[in-house]
Order: structure tokens, then C-alpha cells, then sequence
């Protein structure tokens, strides 16, 4: 048979002798593993991590970035793409990822070797693969965070004088470009501003803020996003079903919560999950051990226990995340987390039918989300923000976590300070008490006070009046009363008053109004007054919206007081003095006169006229 190998091709001759590290190195006739080659199969190939294995080869892999694809997509379909390109977004979102698609998507040349630049790189022709095995000569990838001398810079502008060696376009992908030093920067503009037709540069960084706005005015900008945790979830469901592991719906949501927005992070603690559960599923409760965090039912165990008083199952549910090595700061946070949550849910009830929640907080969390007021919610959104503050400077994580938890406890039920002062002028003074004759002891709803010498008085309670609604504004306040923030806002700023006919009020809807404001003031009003009433929308024009009025009169008084003699005193010797406010203590909480001003005889100043004479001349 003819030798068809060349002299480069054929194999070395063996070994005179024994080698530098002995015969075992290169198979000699004493080597133990001589009767053993090396197997190419499976075994012997290096394990790829997830991130790395699932990294995105074309656009149609990158998810949660639509607005990118499209970009550039359309600019590949016109044949307007940028000389230079600037990535910027959190870590493992896909930057250098996007990087690197571009630049196949630059010098593919398609499987027949005649395709041009385009969005959809066939991944089998020789730029493709080399590209996609980081050894195309053309394409040049620089980390900026340990090259960030100007001389750095140096090498790429002049390797930019010189034309590819293998594909269509030079591209140059200097990552984390940010820590790129000031001389570096202003050595890389003018190359930037006017680069060969040949070269394509593209930047990626994770603080945009630290990039000179004259480089990202020569750049053409991508943010990429966070990806939601929805489609997390989702991605990472479709890796593990695609390694052979099953994993529970809750485990694979507790990663991507984890993740914070990030693929690549997300998949690192999917690879290390799935070696956790040695071959078998992937549960939620091996991932929060995996995590440090507690499982996220004890979570709402532990929000629902807060909430409602029960400071000792919040103690006790404490003691068990401790014992599970659960960092407490990080239980402060899930809480924090999960009042956002129930936040979101109160105020915008669509989201109990959205996929962009887990079940349980679609399920439990919308039920807990009906038995709390927002007062509450923001109450203890302010005292654990500030609670996982105290945790890091506190000697001991345990007991500051404890503390904060019980301070939740005890001011769960506190009503916040408006409630506070009605309960307070509500209840008789000591004058008024003393006043009302001695009676039998009251009954469930009363109340018991000693008075001296031993005697008993009896203090009967206040019921709850309905409420008296003299104007458009009492309806308004009401709202306000019953802690309906949403709907005092539209009725503040968004309804003009038609019509005043109790039980009937005409009004007409501003159209970011919602739709729904006439059935929701309805039954507020017959709630709370035992009356039905008709709200009738109107396409009238009405008076001005309550908001609008307060301004006018607020802007009327200013007005009045730079006409007061003593204020335009003040404003010619002090130039620059402005009035900052006028408080008028007859107007009422929307600046507009209250009831009591009318019971003021006209021409009666409510303060002393302390302006002297000559001030008039």
C-alpha cells in the first residue's frame, strides 16, 4: 500500500529510551498504563458546565432581550450596522454572548462559503466555527478589567491598520471597557470616531456610568435587560428536562429568584443542584439548603405569624431556619421580598392571574394580600428596610434579626396615626365623662373606669355613626378614611363633579379614570352609610377636579399675600425672598375653605393686624 501521509503527517518514531518522567509517560514496554491507552470515548471528554454548554449560539437562543434581537435584526435585513457597538447590563444576561453572535453574524460566509453579513450565521462554515471556538485570528477579545493601560489600546489601533487574515471584518470585543484608564480612552476616540471599513468594534460593560459619554456617543447603545424570573424559570425547565433531571416547579423557581436576572448565574446554581441531588430530582427543599434560605411556605408561615401578633410562632420559626443554617439577614430580606409582593397583588389585582408569579404567591399570597392594608404593608416595608441595616452592624445577626421580628409583632395591629387621632376625638373628654349620670354596669361593648374613693363610671362606648356627607368633598375624605388610597387618588385628581344630588352623583371620568371607579365609589358609599347609591358618568363638563381647585386657590392666596403691604416690605429689602407657602388654617385638607370659615362674620380677621401704620405710606 503507498504511504499516502506526508513527512508532516506521520507519526514521531518511538522512544530510544526512557523518557524525562520515566517509561510510564509514553507507553513503554515497563509502563503499567501501556496496556491501557487513553479512551476518546465519552469519559474522556472534559465536562462542559451548564452555563457554558447552553451559552446561546444565534439571536433566537438570547431570551429576554426583544428589543436587542429586533434592533439588530433590522439593521442586518438593511445593511445599516454600526461601526461600533456598547453592551451594557447586569452581569449573565449575555453581553460578551451578543458580542460574539454579532461577530459571526459579521463574517459568516454561509455553508456554500458566498453568504454575506448575516442575522442568522449558519454556524458551520470556517468563520463560524472558529469564532465559535475563540481561535478566529480576526475577531479579538480584550478583558479591559486587566488590560487598561493606554498601551493596551495601543496594539488594537494599530491592528486596526492592517486588513483581516481570514474573514470579511476585524472584530475587536474589549469586555468590561469601563476599567479602561483615561489616556485609554481618549487614545481609542479618534480610531472610534473614524474606523477602517474593515474594523467593527464592540463594548460590553456592567457600569455604563463609568464609560465617557464622548465613547458612547460613537456607540451604538444595547441595555440589556434582567431577565424576569418567569422566563428563568422556564429556561432553566427546558435545560434540566434537556439533561435528564426532573426538577420540582418550586426548586427551579427558588433558582431563579436566586439568579437575580442573570442566565449565567442561574444555570452555575442549576449545575450545582443537580450534582447536589446525586442523579436523582431536584427538590425545593435541597435547593434552600443549597441556598441558605429558608423554604419559601415558612416564609409566608413566618409573614402571616408577624402579622398577626403571634410573636412566639415567629420566634419558633426563627429557631428552625437558624438550625437549617439559614443566614437571618437573608430571612429579613425574603420578607422584605414578599411585602413587596403582597404590595404589588393589593394594588394591582391583575397580577393574581399572571404567569409572572409563582403558584404560591398567586394562590396564598393573593388570599394574605386581602386580609392586609396597605398601611400595614408599608409600615412594615419601612421596619425591616431599616431592620436589615441594623443586622449588619449588630454583634450578634441572631438576636437583631429576633428584636426586629418582635417589633413586628407588636406593632402589627397599631392603627396608623390619622385612625389614632379620630379613636382620640371620638372618646369623651374627662369633663364630658364626669358629666354623664351613674348607670348599671355596661355591657360588651362598654367600658368600666374607677374614679376616686372607689366609685365606678360608667363610660358608654361610641358607636360607629354612619358618616355625614354634606358635599362632593366629604365623599373624597371618606375615601381617604377607609384607607382606599387608589381610589381617593382618581377621585382627587381625576373626576370633575357634574352633579350633587344625594343619592345621586354625577360625575365625568378623566380617561386614565379607571373602569370600574363608579362600581368601586358605589359600594364604598353604601358600606359605610347604609345607603344605596347611583353614580351616574356624564360627558359634561363640570367643575374643575378637586386637585385642580386647591391649586387655584392656593395660587389666589399666594397671590393675596404679595400684595400684603409687610410682605412686599420684606420682598424689596431682602431681594431674592420668595413666599414659600401660605397656611391658611380655614381651609381644609385639600386647600380649599372649610365649613368653619363660613361661620366667620366677614370683614373678621382671624389674626391680630400687627402691621404698623406706616408700613401703608
Amino acid at each position: 500500500m503507498p504511504d499516502l501521509l506526508g513527512e508532516d503527517d506521520k507519526p514521531p518514531p518511538p522512544p530510544d529510551g526512557p523518557g524525562l518522567f520515566g517509561d510510564a509517560l509514553f507507553g513503554g514496554a515497563a509502563s503499567p498504563v501501556s496496556a491501557a491507552p487513553p479512551q476518546a470515548g465519552p469519559e474522556a471528554i472534559a465536562y462542559r458546565v451548564l452555563a457554558r454548554k447552553y451559552r446561546p449560539a444565534t439571536l433566537d437562543d438570547l431570551i429576554g432581550q426583544d428589543a436587542t434581537v429586533r434592533i439588530l435584526r433590522s439593521a442586518f435585513a438593511l445593511n445599516r450596522i454600526a461601526h461600533a457597538f456598547m453592551l451594557t447590563g447586569v452581569r449573565g444576561v449575555g453581553k460578551t454572548t451578543t458580542a460574539r453572535i454579532i461577530a459571526r453574524a459579521l463574517n459568516c460566509i454561509g455553508p456554500d462559503g458566498n453568504g454575506g453579513p448575516t442575522a442568522d450565521p449558519c454556524g458551520v462554515c470556517a468563520n463560524c466555527t472558529a469564532i465559535l471556538a475563540d481561535r478566529h485570528p480576526d475577531v479579538v477579545e480584550m478583558d479591559a478589567a486587566s488590560r487598561t493601560g493606554v498601551d493596551d489600546v495601543r496594539e488594537i489601533i494599530e491592528a486596526t491598520r492592517f486588513r483581516p487574515m481570514q474573514a470579511r471584518t476585524k472584530v475587536f470585543i474589549i469586555d468590561e471597557v469601563h476599567m479602561l484608564s483615561r489616556n485609554a480612552f481618549n487614545a481609542l476616540l479618534k480610531t472610534l470616531e473614524e474606523p477602517p471599513p474593515h474594523v467593527k468594534f464592540i463594548f460590553a460593560t456592567t457600569e455604563i456610568r463609568k464609560v465617557p459619554v464622548t465613547v458612547l456617543s460613537r456607540c451604538q447603545r444595547f441595555d440589556l435587560r434582567r431577565i424576569p424570573v418567569a422566563l428563568l424559570a422556564a429556561h432553566f425547565d427546558k435545560v434540566a428536562r434537556a439533561e435528564g433531571v426532573e426538577a420540582e416547579p418550586e426548586a427551579v423557581a427558588a433558582i431563579a429568584r436566586a439568579a437575580d436576572g442573570s442566565v449565567r448565574d442561574g444555570l452555575s446554581l442549576l449545575d450545582q443542584a443537580i450534582a447536589q441531588g446525586d442523579g436523582g430530582p431536584v427538590t425545593a427543599a435541597q435547593v434552600a439548603d443549597m441556598l441558605g434560605v429558608a423554604d419559601r411556605g415558612q416564609i409566608f408561615d413566618l409573614m402571616e405569624a408577624v402579622l398577626e401578633g403571634r410573636a412566639a410562632d415567629a420566634l419558633a420559626l426563627t429557631d428552625r431556619a437558624n438550625e437549617l443554617g439559614v443566614d437571618l439577614g437573608v430571612l429579613l430580606g425574603d420578607l422584605l421580598e414578599l411585602t413587596h409582593t403582597l404590595s404589588r397583588l393589593k394594588t394591582a389585582p391583575a397580577l393574581r392571574t399572571s404567569q409572572e408569579l409563582a403558584e404560591l404567591e398567586r394562590g396564598r399570597g393573593a388570599a394574605l394580600a386581602d386580609r392586609i392594608g396597605i398601611p400595614v404593608l408599608g409600615r412594615a416595608w419601612q421596619m425591616l428596610l431599616k431592620g436589615t441595616a441594623e443586622i449588619e452592624a449588630a454583634p450578634d445577626r441572631r438576636a437583631a434579626a429576633e428584636m426586629i421580628l418582635i417589633r413586628l409583632c407588636y406593632v402589627a395591629d397599631l392603627p396608623p396615626p390619622g385612625e389614632l387621632v379620630r379613636r382620640l376625638q371620638s372618646q369623651p373628654t374627662p369633663a364630658q365623662a364626669a358629666s354623664q349620670p351613674a348607670g348599671p354596669a355596661p355591657g360588651p361593648g362598654g367600658a368600666r373606669a374607677a374614679a376616686g374613693g372607689g366609685a365606678a363610671l360608667a363610660v358608654a362606648a361610641v358607636p360607629d355613626a354612619a358618616p355625614v356627607l354634606a358635599g362632593f368633598r366629604d365623599v373624597v375624605a371618606l375615601a381617604a378614611a377607609q384607607r382606599e388610597a387608589v381610589l381617593h387618588g382618581h377621585l382627587l385628581h381625576s373626576v370633575h363633579l357634574v352633579r350633587w344630588a344625594p343619592p345621586v352623583i354625577e360625575l365625568r371620568p378623566e380617561p386614565d379614570a379607571p373602569r370600574d371607579l363608579a362600581q368601586r365609589l358605589a359600594s364604598l358609599l353604601q358600606t359605610t352609610t347604609g345607603t344605596r347609591w347611583t353614580i351616574v358618568l356624564s360627558a359634561e363638563a363640570g367643575q374643575q377636579t378637586l386637585a385642580r381647585q386647591g391649586l387655584d386657590a392656593d395660587a389666589a392666596r399666594r397671590q393675596t399675600a404679595s400684595e400684603h403691604p409687610m410682605v412686599k416690605a420684606i420682598l424689596a429689602t431682602f431681594p431674592g425672598a420668595r413666599i414659600e407657602a401660605v397656611r391658611d388654617p380655614l381651609v381644609d385638607d385639600y386647600g380649599l375653605p372649610s365649613d368653619r370659615a363660613t361661620s366667620i362674620p366677614l370683614g373678621e380677621p382671624d389674626m391680630p393686624d400687627f402691621v404698623p401704620l406706616e408700613a401703608e405710606e
